[in-house]
């Protein structure tokens, strides 16, 4: 089987903003899962994320001493991995990503949907 080609990283957002001001063992391990999603594969700790039906959006936890961590991404377009969100999760309470960031992942998603088509179009006029 051929070895799938690397998918460019699109980030949404602040999400590099966000994922640069995490800590390094993190950072570093986010870095990894999202590599493995730029040539088709998925880490172990990757989750479909719940609420957005068959939009192929994934979530990565990690946890260190300062707090659990959580990368969202979607790799349902084929022009590339759009990283949405990058945030350390505050609540207390249960494992349920916050409603605040659910609503920043929607949104942002929408934005990866038209940067998609432009990048498609683009690719199109070669």
């Amino acid at each position: 089987m051929p070895r799938q080609t690397e998918k460019p990283l699109e980030w949404v957002g602040s999400s590099h903003k966000d994922l640069m001001a995490l800590p390094m063992p993190v950072r570093r391990f986010f870095g990894f899962a999202l590599s493995l999603a730029q040539h088709g594969d998925q880490h172990d700790a990757a989750k479909v994320l719940q609420g957005f039906g068959g939009a192929g959006v994934v979530e990565v936890v990690d946890s260190d001493v300062g707090g659990t961590y959580r990368a969202v991404y979607t790799v349902k377009f084929k022009a590339a991995v759009f990283v949405l969100h990058c945030f350390q999760k505050k609540s207390k309470q249960g494992i349920a990503t916050p409603k605040v960031d659910m609503e920043i992942v929607r949104a942002r998603l929408k934005v990866a949907q038209a940067r998609a088509k432009e990048l498609q179009d683009e690719d199109a006029g070669d």
